[in-house]
């Protein structure tokens, strides 16, 4: 499946496995091609399912993903405490279980994976900049077992600095859990009231005030980059990615 997914590019224990999805190898059509793995963006079910049994078998995963109902939201969950074929509503999932692969999904959001440096504890999380803004990373690093500063963290494929377009009502809303956060908005010549966020760079500065310095990836971008899906670039119609981490 190598055209199929990305590895990210990080400093990651032995036994921690982890992969990130592009928008080829599956068999999904029209504004969803090919390789969508979202059940909630009006591509035809039985395509979906067949891409994820397609992820499952090419990727030889030791279990189904935890899927999630992400809601632009703050709640994470324990994998652990996840009864089997339940979807529960939530941006992040972390576990310390061997072969129990957490996944969320993304078309121009943040993924967020994390892992402690001896590997016994994982994480993905799901970060849309109301996620974000609503603490979905110090949420996150809250929940492991482990100290922050034990951890390392990648940021997958998401909107690019020079393409994520927001409102003052995005920019307001970081300013005002720190004034810091507003060096990650540049205003827009002649445009009053918009600006270019910077989603990488948010993601950094929250994970440093966490405590979690060894940061990797934030090198792609879903809108200029056609292997992967962009909701903003597509118009709104598209299929998902998926990140992906597990512990052999």
């Amino acid at each position: 499946m190598n055209e199929a997914t990305i590895g990210p590019d990080w400093p990651a224990p032995t036994g921690i496995e982890s992969v990130v999805t592009t928008r080829a190898g599956g068999v999904s059509s029209g504004a969803w091609q090919s390789l969508n793995l979202g059940d909630h963006v009006d591509d035809e079910p039985a395509a979906v399912a067949q891409n994820r049994q397609l992820l499952r078998t090419n990727l030889a995963l030791p279990a189904d993903p935890l899927w999630l109902s992400q809601v632009h939201g703050t709640v994470v969950v324990d994998a652990s405490l996840v009864r089997p074929g339940v979807v529960p509503t939530a941006d992040a999932a972390w576990t310390d279980q061997p072969n129990r692969v957490l996944a969320v999904m993304t078309a121009d959001c943040l993924p967020v994976l994390l892992t402690s440096r001896c590997g016994a504890v994982i994480a993905a999380a799901h970060g849309g900049w109301r996620g974000l803004a609503g603490g979905i990373v110090s949420q996150t690093v809250g929940a492991l077992p482990v100290p922050a500063d034990q951890l390392i963290a990648w940021l997958g494929p998401a909107i690019g600095p020079n393409h994520f377009e927001v409102g003052v009502d995005v920019l307001e809303a970081f300013t005002a859990l720190d004034s810091a956060f507003g060096r990650y908005f540049c205003a827009r010549a002649g445009l009053p009231g918009k600006y270019l966020a910077d989603i990488y760079g948010l993601a950094r500065a929250q994970l440093r005030a966490t405590g979690v310095t060894e940061v990797y990836g934030g090198q792609h971008c879903t809108v200029t980059d056609p292997r992967f899906y962009s909701y903003r670039r597509d118009g709104g119609i598209t299929g998902r990615m998926a990140a992906l981490i597990w512990r052999r």
